[in-house]
C-alpha cells in the first residue's frame, strides 16, 4: 500500500520506507484480523472470513488506487500482502474459536495496533495522492478513504452503520492528521518529519476520543 520512492530530494528516506513497509503489513494484519472477528460474529463460514478480512485491509487501498487510476493495484505486484491476509484471518478464527477469553482481555492492544494503522494508512494514502499531483482537498479525501475505506465496506456486508458514518473520533481523526501533515508541508518542513507528525495527530486524535469520550455532535430533528 505505500508507495514507491519518489525522485524528489525531499522524499522519505529508503531507511523510513522500509521501516514504514513493514508496519504497513502489520497494519494489514491488524485490520484483516478485525474483518475476520467482524465474519465470524456475522456467523459467516470460512470463506466469509477470509473475504471479509481482505476488503477490510485492503478496500481503502484498493478504491484509493482505483480513484487515482494507479495500475496494477498495489497488491497485485506484491503478494505479500494477500499472505499476510490469509495467514491473519486463519489465525485469528483459530484464537478466536479456542480463546476468546484471551483476545477479549487483549483489547487494548487490538485498539492500540488499530489505531496505528488508520494513522499509517491515512498518511500514506494522503502522500500516494501527493506525489500523484492532486489538490489538497483531494489529498485529504484520498487518504481518509485510504484509511477507512476497508472499514466502512466490513461494516456495510455485515449489516451494521458504518463506524465512518457514527459519531466516534474516527475519520475525522485520519483528517486532522492528514490536515496537519499538509499543513507543515507549506509551513517547508521536510516531508519526513510532516508525514511522522500526522500520523502522530490521527493517533492522539484517536486515543483520546477513547479515553475522553469525545464524539462529533449529532445533529437532531425537531418534533
Amino acid at each position: 500500500m505505500y508507495p514507491a520512492a519518489a525522485d524528489d530530494k525531499e522524499s522519505l528516506t529508503p531507511r523510513a520506507r522500509a521501516i514504514l513497509y513493514w508496519m504497513d503489513l502489520a497494519g494489514v494484519a491488524v485490520f484483516a484480523s478485525s474483518g475476520a472477528l467482524a465474519a465470524m460474529q456475522a456467523g459467516l463460514d470460512l470463506f466469509g472470513v477470509l473475504v471479509l478480512a481482505a476488503i477490510t485491509a485492503i478496500g481503502g487501498g484498493t478504491l484509493r488506487d482505483l480513484l487515482l487510476g494507479r495500475h496494477p493495484i498495489f497488491w497485485m505486484t506484491d503478494t505479500r500482502y494477500i499472505k499476510v491476509i490469509g495467514l491473519t484471518a486463519l489465525l485469528t478464527a483459530l484464537a478466536a474459536s479456542r480463546w476468546s477469553q484471551a483476545l477479549a482481555s487483549g483489547h487494548v492492544a487490538l485498539v492500540l495496533a488499530d489505531t496505528l494503522g488508520l494513522a499509517l494508512f491515512a498518511l500514506c494514502g494522503a502522500e500516494i495522492a501527493e506525489e500523484a499531483g492532486k489538490p489538497r482537498l483531494v489529498v485529504v479525501l484520498l487518504g481518509t478513504i485510504t484509511a477507512s475505506g476497508g472499514g466502512v465496506l466490513r461494516d456495510l456486508l455485515t449489516g451494521q452503520v458504518p463506524l465512518l458514518l457514527r459519531r466516534d473520533i474516527y475519520a475525522s481523526a485520519a483528517i486532522g492528521g492528514i490536515a496537519a501533515y499538509l499543513l507543515l508541508r507549506a509551513l517547508g518542513l521536510p516531508r519526513q518529519i510532516a508525514f511522522f507528525s500526522g500520523m502522530l495527530v490521527v493517533a492522539a486524535l484517536r486515543l483520546a476520543s477513547l479515553q475522553l469520550g469525545w464524539q462529533l455532535p449529532a445533529p437532531q430533528l425537531q418534533a
